[in-house]
């Protein structure tokens, strides 16, 4: 059990954390047809917009309803409804992901009534779908904000109807990448069920080119199957943040849920393989046996490496979570944690303590670490230590092929293991080199 500790600062010194409308963004691109609008001032917009075309190297569909300073003042509504009316005119959008930033929110703008009002006056917008997620990016993470915009989707979207036994919904959280949900979605279709992920990243963010020209997501989830999702049969929440919004599905139609926190490692995924053969009822296939044996064989391979290695962490709660999980499985320890956000997790955690802080507390300490994990504004700090990073999590701006990465299954866990596992021989035979160096000079 761990002992989750908050510093006692003024301010974030080199913030670690990214805002609740980053991760609402995030969640709402998973989305086939969508436009996010960011309800706040032009630079909120501009901010997320950079982060995720660097972390993923492609375009991304963001828009703002542009509030100055003497909107601010005035009130919001007339932006909110010029921004959508212009979206419908320009870009057409299925939907649209409404998120507030921590201008409107400190203003305290009621963006439920806001929407009310404009359906009233412009009754031609009846046929368009809004989301609305309350993100202030003073409070929370990006974790937060993708779970807050994934439970306005299913609360607002969709409708009751006869079960549909094969289908089932994935709740797919904030720590899964587009590689990851790929993988997830081989994994269930493998078994004869068929899946609709909220959001699904690994359709919309997987690096593919289209026909043509987009001015909105050109792929996901579709509003078909949002509405859909009152049929499924069970609800699959991957992640601990996903919980509130497989609540959400089982109050409104009765949809049985269980929470999956992790599918990196081999007994998690083990569960996971389990749990789908009992829901479709087919035999897990051999393919999978495999790749359950090449695992085995790469954890023999990589055990050397890992063992009593010191490794520090900076990450979101639901990824910290399942990395600590995978470096016990091999024997390494956590030297410190670092995460950006509450979470029930926390407690639970098998370390002693865990931070809820910033990168300078992180940088206290990794002193002394075998290895660092974080996004890549660790890597300042990797190189101050002189102790290697394995990049995790968002943004990672110096590295290619971030949407396809994978951590999940077998494989991804493999990958995993060797991408953690050569970094722990490198480092071991460059500390051997300087032993021997220092030697031969005396």
């Amino acid at each position: 059990m761990a002992i989750a500790i908050i510093p006692e600062k003024s301010v974030a010194v080199n913030p670690l954390k990214q805002s609740q409308a980053l991760g609402a963004s995030l969640a709402f691109l998973g989305i086939k047809g969508m436009m996010p609008l960011f309800h706040g001032s032009q630079g909120c917009t501009a901010f997320a917009k950079v982060v995720l075309v660097r972390h993923f190297r492609e375009a991304i569909p963001l828009a703002t309803t542009a509030m100055t300073e003497v909107t601010t003042i005035l009130g919001g509504e007339e932006n909110v409804e010029q921004a959508i009316l212009t979206l419908v005119q320009k870009a057409n959008p299925e939907i649209i992901g409404l998120c507030t930033t921590g201008l409107t929110e400190t203003r305290g703008d009621d963006i439920e009534r806001f929407l009310k009002d404009i359906r009233e006056r412009h009754p031609e917008l009846n046929h368009l779908a809004i989301a609305f997620a309350p993100t202030p990016d003073f409070k929370g993470a990006l974790q937060d904000g993708f779970a807050a915009a994934v439970e306005s989707l299913v609360k607002e979207i969709p409708q009751a109807g006869g079960i549909i036994p094969e289908q089932i919904t994935i709740l797919a959280g904030a720590a899964f990448t587009p590689g990851d949900v790929q993988e997830i979605r081989e994994m269930v279709t493998a078994f004869g069920l068929e899946p609709i992920f909220v959001p699904d990243l690994g359709a919309s963010l997987d690096g593919h080119l289209e026909d043509g020209y987009s001015a909105v997501t050109a792929s996901g989830t579709t509003l078909k199957q949002l509405r859909s999702l009152g049929s499924s049969a069970f609800t699959l929440a991957l992640g601990e943040s996903m919980r509130g919004a497989a609540k959400i599905l089982k109050e409104r139609f009765g949809t049985p849920y269980e929470l999956v926190r992790d599918l990196t490692g081999l007994n998690p995924v083990d569960d996971f393989l389990q749990k789908l053969s009992h829901l479709s009822g087919n035999p897990v296939p051999e393919k999978y046996r495999r790749q359950r044996r090449q695992l085995q064989d790469a954890m023999l391979d990589t055990h050397f490496y890992f063992g009593a290695k010191r490794v520090a962490l900076a990450l979101e709660p639901d990824l910290l979570w399942s990395t600590v999980g995978f470096l016990h499985s091999m024997g390494a320890q956590v030297h410190g944690a670092v995460t950006t956000t509450r979470s029930p997790l926390l407690e639970k955690l098998p370390i002693k303590n865990v931070t809820i802080g910033d990168l300078e507390d992180f940088e206290q300490l990794a002193v002394g670490a075998d290895l660092l994990v974080g996004n890549s504004n660790v890597n300042a700090i990797a190189k101050r230590l002189s102790i290697p990073l394995y990049r995790l999590g968002i943004p990672i701006y110096d590295r290619l092929g971030n949407g396809l990465f994978t951590k999940v299954g077998y494989r991804g866990t493999m990958e995993l293991l060797f991408g953690m596992g050569n970094l722990f021989l490198e480092r071991e035979e460059a500390l051997v080199m300087s032993h021997w160096s220092s030697v031969i000079n005396q």
